[in-house]
């Protein structure tokens, strides 16, 4: 097989698609990864690297973060580099009662989805976080939340599948047969062959399914990061109130923003989140920033004489239905999607990438891709 020949062409080198080269390679096949940056350039390299099942209400999202939270497990242990997993878990908090009693219904209804989640009272949560504020209605914790750091899983999930890397090279084409069945991609380096394409480029997901004659509206969704200067381990878990489910959830364009904080082995305390659809507009917003800074040192106010070190912004892969597109698309025999994540890739891409290698395989995938189904969104007509 020449250098031009593989078995299997990922188009985006973030962490879903060396999962889905990982997964691939381990299963036999040949596998080159093709980037038009470099690796984790994209969504991956803006995440904190979350790893959460506590954000998601029963239904097919969280039966592949159930899965995905095993492989992630899996995969601290397997690969030969680390990758700064971390087991700490998650606290989602309730500013009063009312708050607390929807928590607590969420909390039931994910449990029999196979979610584990305990209730800490109001007068227990500094037993939990002791650096909370005061006066909070209390909370859930899952131990089943976890972080890792994104751009060295997906740099070691690449180096670990073996795949031939190809950073720096947009596709500009992706090529296919007489009979529509695609045999590779163009790049301004050359022509790559391959029976089967993965489309794993994140926001520029959309763009990937046009080129190959499919249609996946994938959108960007912005959203900006505080980092502080490192500190002692002032919050011990992913801390977050209960709002940011339902900004989750959303589908507004318009700028939303909930708290969000967690440590880091590094140090630094991440702060986020926020959510806005302004296309890929990068220019920085004082108003985000300074309503993420209110809600982070609301929820801790230690953190009010902390010095902010940076910010960046990075864009989430939005889909309308907030499902990601997983598996082969319906009008073009050989393009198979992995992308339209949003904002939980990172935590869905072992998942992801293993029932694509198990497709790619002829195998059958660990759990049903139906309502992951790219063919949901082929255009009226």
């Amino acid at each position: 097989m020449s250098n031009d020949t593989s078995d299997v062409i990922v188009v985006g080198a973030g962490v879903v698609g060396a999962a889905c080269a990982y997964y691939a390679a381990r299963d036999g096949l040949s596998v080159t990864v093709v980037d038009r940056g470099p690796v984790a350039g994209g969504t991956t390299g803006a995440g904190e690297g979350n790893l959460l099942v506590s954000d998601k209400e029963p239904g097919p999202e969280l039966e592949l973060a159930l899965l995905s939270t095993r492989l992630w497990r899996e995969l601290a242990r397997e690969l030969p580099a680390p990758i700064e997993y971390e087991a700490k878990g998650g606290l989602v908090v309730a500013s009063d009662a009312p708050a607390l009693a929807a928590l607590r219904k969420f909390a039931a209804a994910q449990a029999g989805a196979g979610v584990t989640a305990g209730e800490i009272p109001a007068d227990r949560l500094h037993d939990v976080e002791p650096h909370l504020s005061p006066g909070l209605g209390g909370g859930f914790r899952y131990p089943q939340d976890a972080q890792v750091q994104p751009a060295l899983a997906a740099a070691h999930l690449l180096r670990a599948s073996g795949a031939r890397v190809r950073t720096g090279e947009e596709v500009t084409a992706v090529l296919t047969g007489a009979n529509g069945r695609v045999r590779g991609v163009r790049t301004a380096a050359g022509e790559l062959y391959a029976p089967s394409v993965v489309n794993a480029a994140g926001t520029w997901g959309g763009e990937v399914a046009r080129l190959a004659g499919g249609h996946l509206p994938v959108l960007p969704r912005r959203g900006f990061v505080l980092v502080t200067e490192p500190l002692p381990r002032v919050v011990r878990h992913k801390v977050y109130a209960a709002d940011y489910v339902a900004d989750v959830a959303s589908g507004s364009a318009a700028l939303q923003t909930s708290a969000v904080v967690e440590g880091t082995p590094a140090g630094p305390v991440l702060i986020g989140a926020s959510r806005e659809r302004v296309g890929y507009d990068r220019t920085l917003s004082v108003e985000v920033l300074r309503r993420l800074a209110a809600q982070a040192t609301a929820l801790f106010p230690v953190l009010a004489g902390v010095r902010a070190m940076r910010t960046y912004a990075g864009f989430r892969p939005y889909l309308p239905d907030h499902l990601p597109a997983i598996g082969p698309d319906p009008r073009v025999p050989g393009l198979l999607h992995a992308c339209g994540h949003e904002g939980a890739g990172i935590g869905l891409a072992p998942a992801t990438g293993l029932a694509l290698a198990r497709l790619l395989a002829g195998a059958e995938p660990p759990l049903d891709l139906g309502p992951f189904g790219p063919g949901r969104f082929a255009p009226a007509g």
